[in-house]
């Protein structure tokens, strides 16, 4: 999606849904499946499966998996339309890596909008399997809409609250985004940012910052309320979305660095954190 202004509303001609079955995942394709309708979208649905294990297998029976693989795949594809009834969505099955197979089809056919369902690992099971959430929405160019399990079983269709979190530092799109979607639903704005422990406490000087965000007209659609916090980032966030019943987070996300996986082998960051906790979907976007 190219660059916004605060202005211009939103526009999402393709949409990608990436599924495994999960139980998240049949709770996202509400979501997908809502947001097509919504936008007039063309759905594009991507399962991932895990590669077929050639090593240990004698030369033989290599035909005889490939031809099970296709009917298991084709079997899958009749599966995810199944759960489309009203919509005609492009199934790819495909198998190997996840995001490399949907860096390939946001790529080819200019994604504009990720859905992705997480259960929300978390401790030893997030430590040894990681994040393909995080993985997505960390390494995708295009925003990424991800719904976790304490997301409202039915998507919201008429979005009254939306909660944008920022720490000042780098906006990418998030800001205009979370103001476009703002004027579109006509929606409270909820602008937040937590005061890291190395920054200086003059709360005022914050609220400054974030009132910059928004341009002046604004006020005639969203009415827009500052806040900041001190605390952990993801908690104070969390607890704000809980206490005002948000219908949807926005905030940026930092790309991956340091050595490969660190983001999603390590510690719970704070956007995964907000994620796989949140009441509420979470539109993530890249810096």
């Amino acid at each position: 999606m190219k660059t916004l202004d605060a202005r211009t509303a939103i526009q999402l001609r393709n949409i990608l849904f990436s599924t495994n079955f999960s139980p998240g995942a049949g709770v996202a394709v509400r979501y997908a499946a809502a947001l097509t309708k919504r936008y007039g979208a063309r759905l594009y649905v991507v399962e991932v499966q895990p590669p077929v294990d050639w090593i240990f297998t004698p030369p033989g029976p290599w035909q005889g998996i490939e031809e099970a693989a296709k009917i298991d795949a084709e079997r899958e594809k009749q599966k995810i339309l199944a759960s489309f009834p009203e919509i005609r969505p492009r199934v790819f099955v495909k198998r190997g890596d996840v995001w490399s197979n949907l860096a390939a089809v946001i790529e080819a056919n200019e994604i504009d909008l990720v859905v992705i369902g997480t259960s929300g690992r978390s401790g030893i099971a997030k430590l040894f399997l990681g994040s393909t959430a995080e993985e997505i929405f960390r390494k995708a160019a295009c925003p990424v809409l991800t719904i976790g399990p304490h997301s409202p079983a039915e998507p919201c269709t008429d979005i009254r609250t939306i909660l944008f979190a920022t720490d000042l530092k780098s906006q990418s799109m998030a800001a205009p985004y979370a103001i476009s979607l703002a004027q579109e639903y006509q929606a409270c704005l909820i602008l937040l940012h937590v005061i890291e422990p190395q920054e200086s406490p003059d709360r005022s000087r914050f609220a400054a910052l974030l009132r910059n965000l928004v341009p002046t007209e604004a006020d005639l659609w969203c009415c827009p309320e500052f806040h900041v916090e001190r605390g952990d980032a993801a908690d104070r966030i969390l607890d704000l979305a809980a206490h005002r019943r948000v219908d949807l987070i926005v905030m940026g996300a930092r790309q991956l660095g340091g050595f490969p996986g660190a983001a999603t082998h390590l510690s719970i960051t704070t956007a995964y954190k907000v994620v796989s906790q949140a009441p509420c979907p979470v539109l993530t976007l890249r810096g």
